[in-house]
């Protein structure tokens, strides 16, 4: 049956509202050659509307059936008065678990071809790249034909992104709670969100005199932790504006664990909390479906505290710059492992770095590398000499410029040291693409100026000076490289290009990131970026445009 539906499995998880997916930068991993495609295909009855008994076969045939209460949930968001779903409500619906990540703009809806269907897929997987999802081995060939493990695999990505989103010390504060006697700060911020889910859990139910778990797949499937933590974290009425919720626990007696899987989802269900699981997934212990739904309980109701008299340092704790963001996303879209959810944490010991040099065609010596897991004792010294030898490769194999880094700045996280080194890693992966592409000529900035220049001179637009020019501010050097690569695909009708007040410069800038997406090139830069003129990010735009008309010459 699946096979036959090929766009369903692009859809189902999005249509179930996914928490905090708001709070993520650019994404989402299909987001749109399945629109009009992947309604008409759920549409089974060719009516022109999306009715309750479709969607019901809909998330039957993507293995994710729902139980009727959110079949309706759905249909009701969006329809006040009927029992059925326009096109325009279920792409509205889309857009509501992911907004802003796509300039809606530059998506093709209507008299779709082949080739309408390439550019929104293009602009799905480019989008999903750039967010941190690793979609080296994913084409768009592979979302056409509905290949089931790369498409749920890239949809996993996508939601857990989303729901993983806060679950992050410098977004929620009163994560500080789950320090442990003898912790410092720096070793809870190193905790993966993972780890902090489980901590989190363990934390609630030690309160509530219950056995810890030490996994949300073997240790949950008899319901009775996730009964415990759910009467935990249910609101008790102690502070304003927030009436009680009672948890019945009487489920908690029954003999069948299927039976007491189904009460719990029902008090679950009280908390607005029953979604990713279904009574079999808990007694199965599905890990990934498990991990959703204690990561959206947890996203609902953390119930945690900051503490107060406690001697922290709160300064230390910063969220990500938009340069560190930028990167740790283009690292994990290439697949390094393990996935890096915090830059100079999880690079500390090097070992990503040593395969972003053998992305960029570094050969590494793995035999002078210390693996993990590392000694008790000594464990800090493993890793310090990874990094020394991460720099030895840089300035030797590379020939980076890493005047004054040593592996100690590595190893404790210097940031302007850190960065500079992960610049000249994404810069020389950027330029490689072009070299390959060139048949192994040299490429440096001077080349890129020359080419989009030459591209702007013969369709009669104006030229930039270098990736410092002002004019960049407004995005229009970029939309009419774009349009001279593939000419007639701006609108410039939507555009402003004179006397622009900062949001038009935004606006511009958005439209022009996902234009460059939908024609193919995988950037990373954000719209901000290129309005406030970011050298770097500047160069890696043209640069990936610049592959992508090379390619098609």
């Amino acid at each position: 049956m699946l096979n036959n539906h090929p766009v369903l499995l692009s859809v189902v998880p999005l249509l179930i509202q996914v928490p905090n997916m708001a709070a993520t930068t650019p994404i989402s991993a299909e987001e749109l050659e399945e629109l009009r495609e992947a309604f008409a295909k759920i549409d089974v009855d060719n009516n022109g509307y999306i009715s309750k008994d479709e969607l019901n076969e809909l998330f039957r045939a993507a293995n994710l059936a729902l139980p009727g209460y959110r079949i309706r949930e759905i249909v009701q968001e969006f329809t006040k008065n009927s029992d059925q779903l326009t096109f325009d409500e279920f792409t509205e619906m889309i857009n509501l678990s992911v907004p802003d990540t796509i300039d809606e703009r530059t998506i093709n809806k209507k008299k779709l071809t082949p080739f309408t269907i390439q550019e929104n897929l293009n602009l799905a997987l480019n989008s999903a790249s750039a967010i941190g999802c690793h979609v080296v081995n994913i084409g768009a060939e592979d979302l056409k034909e509905g290949r089931q493990h790369l498409v749920l695999g890239l949809l996993w990505q996508v939601i857990k992104i989303g729901l993983f989103a806060d679950i992050e010390l410098s977004r929620n504060e009163a994560l500080i709670a789950l320090l442990r006697d003898g912790e410092s700060l720096e070793d809870l911020m190193k905790l993966s969100p993972e780890e902090l889910l489980l901590r989190w859990a363990n934390y609630h139910l030690e309160q509530a005199g219950a056995p810890k778990v030490n996994n949300f797949s073997s240790d949950i499937k008899d319901s009775k932790a996730y009964y415990n933590l759910l009467n935990q974290v249910a609101p008790k009425g102690d502070e304003e504006g927030i009436p009680p919720i009672t948890i019945d626990m009487s489920g908690i007696r029954e003999k069948e664990d299927l039976k007491r899987a189904e009460c719990m989802l029902d008090q679950a269900d009280r908390l607005g909390c029953r979604q990713f699981v279904m009574p079999t997934d808990v007694i199965r212990g599905n890990p990934k479906l498990n991990l959703a739904f204690v990561a959206n309980l947890f996203n609902k109701y953390p119930a945690l505290k900051k503490p107060e008299n406690q001697d922290i340092d709160w300064s230390s704790i910063e969220g990500e710059t938009r340069e560190e963001r930028t990167f740790r996303n283009w690292m994990n879209s290439l697949g390094v492992n393990p996935r890096v959810n915090h830059l100079y944490a999880d690079i500390d010991d090097a070992l990503v770095i040593f395969q972003l040099y053998e992305k960029i065609k570094v050969p590494v010596d793995w035999d002078k590398v210390n693996k993990p897991p590392y000694p008790k004792l000594g464990s800090n010294m493993k890793k310090l000499e990874n990094c020394n030898y991460a720099v030895e490769l840089g300035k030797k194999e590379a020939k980076f410029s890493l005047v004054g880094i040593a592996g100690q700045d590595l190893n404790e996280g210097n940031r302007t040291l850190t960065l500079a080194l992960l610049w000249q890693l994404m810069r020389r992966y950027t330029l490689n693409i072009l070299e390959d592409l060139g048949e192994g000529q040299k490429v440096t900035d001077d080349t890129i100026v020359a080419w989009v220049n030459d591209m702007l001179t013969q369709a009669g637009k104006h030229t930039i000076s270098s990736f410092k020019d002002g004019s960049i501010s407004s995005s229009m050097p970029v939309l009419d490289l774009i349009d001279a690569i593939q000419p007639g695909s701006i609108r410039y009708d939507l555009l402003k290009t004179e006397d622009l007040t900062e949001e038009e410069k935004l606006n511009n800038a958005k439209y022009a990131i996902s234009m460059a997406r939908k024609i193919g090139a995988r950037v990373y830069a954000l719209p901000e970026d290129l309005v406030e003129v970011k050298p770097k990010m500047v160069m890696t735009v043209f640069a990936c445009l610049m592959a992508r008309g090379m390619k098609r010459a």
